[in-house]
């Protein structure tokens, strides 16, 4: 078992030193959500003790796994090499949550949601964000996927799906770690907003954002920090609603976030512990939250009437 962890680890290691060079070449660490660390750390964090009931293939991808939680991040380029790309992918980042109107969230798909805020004064896509929508998306594929793996004859076929699983398992990672990051989940994205009140007298200075989830992250965060905080994972019964949850639950702690930076400015300086604690605890949220979806998906994959 130790020498099976160790080749796991090894394979990791020679995946995310690749996927950093790319990214080095690509000019794309300074626009990576979480950091490409945060991102690999969730990833590694829920892959790394699945069940033993997950099929045997999905248990062995922890280095695929861990490296496709950064994924969507790759596609970020400059409008001027990829507009098509950036204006397809880069709203399912976030949600702002105090720009929408009472019940878009109550929208069953991505375009209801849309008119919901439109209909409500939002102008611009740039000002609502589909997080939630696109993790939804990916978990109901995901369900889907697993339920064709079950009923599949042609062992080629299986082999094929199983690559689908794991890629869109991946993927769908990356969203469900971005929500974990209050920052995700408000206008308050990188400073605290203009037009907006700040009584607690907030930062409005830009590049808090990466100083956070970046700065602080590579250089203060390691990660058997995220693997000590993560449980087993838990069934899901209400999917949407728990994606939901998920997403409030950061937004909550969004004024600590801001109270924290303020004592002591995010940054690879920062000595305070309680800033420790909160960044690990947020990348153990997303961790635990992305196994317990992953868990879920498989166990309801093979109930009656799975779809």
């Amino acid at each position: 078992m130790i020498m099976k962890m160790e080749m796991v680890m090894k394979r990791y290691m020679v995946l995310a030193t690749a996927a950093l060079a790319v990214a080095t070449a690509l000019g794309a660490t300074s626009v990576m959500r979480w950091g490409y660390r945060g991102h690999e750390m969730t990833g590694h964090a829920a892959a790394a003790n699945l069940p033993k009931d997950m099929p045997e293939f999905f248990r062995k991808s922890v280095a695929q796994l861990t490296y496709l939680n950064p994924e969507p991040d790759r596609w970020r380029a400059p409008d001027s090499l990829s507009r098509e790309m950036n204006q397809a992918f880069q709203y399912d980042h976030y949600v702002d949550l105090e720009a929408l109107p009472a019940g878009a969230l109550d929208a069953r798909d991505r375009w209801d949601y849309w008119a919901r805020a439109q209909a409500g004064g939002v102008t611009k896509v740039g000002d609502a964000g589909f997080l939630p929508y696109r993790i939804l998306e990916l978990y109901e594929r995901l369900e889907h996927e697993f339920q064709l793996w079950r009923n599949a004859k042609d062992e080629h076929q299986r082999e094929f799906i199983e690559q689908r699983i794991i890629n869109d398992a991946g993927i769908m990672g990356h969203y469900v770690a971005d929500a974990a990051n209050p920052h995700h989940t408000t206008v308050h994205h990188d400073r605290w907003a203009d037009g907006y009140p700040n009584p607690n007298n907030y930062t409005t200075e830009k590049g808090f954002h990466s100083r956070f989830e970046s700065k602080y992250v590579e250089t203060h965060i390691e990660d058997e920090d995220v693997i000590r905080l993560t449980r087993d994972p838990q069934r899901v019964g209400d999917v949407r609603a728990a994606v939901l949850q998920h997403i409030n639950s950061s937004h909550a702690l969004l004024n600590q976030l801001y109270d924290l930076n303020k004592q002591e400015a995010f940054g690879p300086d920062t000595k305070s512990a309680a800033h420790k604690q909160f960044t690990v605890d947020r990348l153990a949220a997303g961790a635990n939250v992305l196994r317990d979806l992953w868990w879920t998906a498989w166990v309801k994959s093979g109930e009656p009437g799975a779809h």
